[in-house]
């Protein structure tokens, strides 16, 4: 069977899809490439959603729901200027995961959000991607503050918050997702390095 994401684009506003996807930002590290996410990049949202580290995310998701995920992060770019950014290592292009600006359904601000295969984790690349964001976040989109919704249950998250300089915020709470813990980077200046 056919998978959405194996069709390429096509017909005639093909051609602007791809122009519009070259605009967006590509932000570099030591190690790391994080650029526009592609169709193809889709499996492997969908295989780290699907797991066991989707269950903090509300999963693990079906494959259906994975594919809706991606694109809802990937439209953020159109409608709202930041979104979805696929971690590639920047010798040998493979892809790590996946550090965006996420603004979902229920959110009261953006999030920073980061998802990672197995092999990707455990080795600073979650965290030297989500800073480059960061910097992103605060020195060209100049968005005043940015949050990171977490899982009690999830301390790999919860480290990486406060490795970043996240700072819990217990005057807020989610209005969706009752118990969600709330991460606040109050600018770049404040994360760690």
């Amino acid at each position: 069977m056919t998978s959405a994401w194996t069709i390429p684009p096509t017909g005639p506003l093909a051609s602007i899809a791809l122009a519009a996807h070259a605009t967006l930002p590509c932000l570099q590290t030591d190690r790391l490439v994080l650029r526009a996410p592609q169709l193809a990049d889709a499996t492997l949202y969908q295989a780290i959603m699907g797991s066991a580290d989707g269950v903090f995310m509300g999963g693990p998701f079906s494959a259906e729901d994975a594919w809706y995920d991606f694109n809802q992060a990937t439209a953020s770019w159109l409608l709202r200027g930041h979104g979805l950014f696929a971690v590639e290592r920047k010798n040998t292009h493979d892809l790590m995961g996946f550090v965006g600006i996420f603004f979902e359904y229920g959110d009261p601000e953006p999030e920073l959000g980061y998802l990672f295969k197995p092999d990707g984790q455990g080795q600073g690349y979650a965290f030297e991607a989500a800073q480059a964001v960061l910097t992103h976040a605060f020195d060209t989109l100049h968005l005043p503050t940015l949050v990171s919704y977490i899982d009690p249950a999830n301390t790999r998250s919860i480290a990486l918050a406060t490795k970043l300089g996240g700072i819990i915020d217990t005057e807020t709470s989610h209005p969706v997702v009752e118990g969600t813990l709330i991460y606040r980077y109050p600018s770049a200046r404040g994360a760690a390095s």
